[in-house]
């Protein structure tokens, strides 16, 4: 496992990961998955699908975004250039930190991966141009069980580093329910997804 340092969070089954990284005058070397080295410490997800997205811009705002039902995803979420504030929500009831976020910077420098489970909320906001954006999950991206909840969300306190009139967003994130709207429906359940 010396691979990896592995760091609980204040949200319960979130993991900050941090891969050993090998740096020299040319720059640098890490291995950013090892389904040995994950399951050494403890993180055994069968991820089966790899997605990236570039967002041009700093001021970039997506999400706050998730799939429902059996098409839920785990993710393992890692930033290669630039920077975000990486933010998401326990939206599973009866969890001990249901409806708490985080917000956590992941970096091209800091190397850190953010291991969310199953029933969490996500999204980010561009620090920085040109970000690059990967995660695994360990379920296949299914249309109709997309679902989400607007980031402007003044229930959960969510403290965005940005005026919402200035973030750039998609049509269909500004358009997303509240999350008291998102409530009466949640389909999510600590200890069943």
């Amino acid at each position: 496992m010396g691979q990896l340092t592995v760091k609980n969070t204040k949200l319960q089954d979130v993991k900050i990961i941090t891969p050993k990284v090998f740096g020299d005058n040319r720059g640098f070397f890490e291995e950013t998955y090892s389904d040995r080295d994950f399951k050494e410490a403890g993180i055994d997800f069968n991820f089966v699908q790899d997605n990236q997205s570039l967002s041009s811009r700093a001021g970039v705002l997506r999400g706050l975004h998730f799939q429902r039902g059996k098409a839920a995803q785990t993710k393992l979420i890692r930033v290669v250039t630039g920077a975000v504030l990486d933010v998401i929500v326990d939206v599973r009831k009866g969890s001990p930190t249901y409806k708490q976020w985080e917000g956590y910077i992941l970096s091209t420098s800091n190397h850190r991966q953010l291991l969310v489970p199953r029933g969490f909320a996500h999204g980010f906001l561009t620090l920085t141009d040109n970000v690059n954006f990967l995660y695994k999950v360990d379920n296949y991206y299914n249309a109709e069980a997309d679902g989400g909840f607007s980031f402007k969300t003044p229930e959960l306190g969510i403290d965005w580093p940005i005026e919402f009139d200035k973030a750039i967003t998609s049509e269909k994130d500004a358009a997303q329910p509240s999350f008291t709207e998102f409530e009466k429906n949640n389909p999510f359940v600590y200890g069943e997804i």
